[in-house]
């Protein structure tokens, strides 16, 4: 995935953010927080940003699978200074939903994230609700 836009950096062009405490289990041996970490906080985010969307509830009963995620490591974060994770709607599709995220960390980009998620049958993709990739992108997607 290459490096994100610079305009895609901003944290004020998302529309939800969540804070979440570092631990020191989150440090490898280099002293900064793990990749592995970074992507459970953005997990974290994306589950949040989900029941604020009000995706599963919007596309009973069928539910959502995350069918890609893609992390670019930007700069180092550390322990035990707080992230905060932004999340924002990209663009929707039939049967998905593109979010993409940024996890900063006292005003420094650490990581930006893009996940693509599927509304399924759990066989086989199933089409989102008439209206609800235009609310999602209006109510949700990046502002300016």
């Amino acid at each position: 995935m290459p490096r994100p836009e610079a305009a895609l950096l901003d944290p004020a062009r998302y529309p939800f953010t969540t804070r979440t405490t570092t631990r020191f289990a989150d440090v490898d041996p280099n002293r900064h927080l793990n990749n592995v970490a970074l992507a459970a906080m953005m997990e974290d985010a994306r589950v949040r940003f989900n029941v604020g969307l009000g995706l599963r509830e919007a596309i009973q009963p069928n539910r959502p699978m995350v069918a890609s995620f893609g992390i670019e490591y930007l700069s180092q974060g550390y322990f035990p200074d707080p992230v905060e994770v932004h999340v924002a709607v990209a663009e929707t599709g039939r049967s998905s939903v593109t979010m993409i995220q940024l996890l900063t960390q006292n005003g420094r980009a650490v990581a930006f994230a893009r996940s693509v998620i599927v509304c399924t049958d759990g066989e086989r993709s199933a089409p989102l609700p008439e209206g609800f990739a235009a609310r999602a992108i209006a109510s949700w997607g990046l502002r300016g």
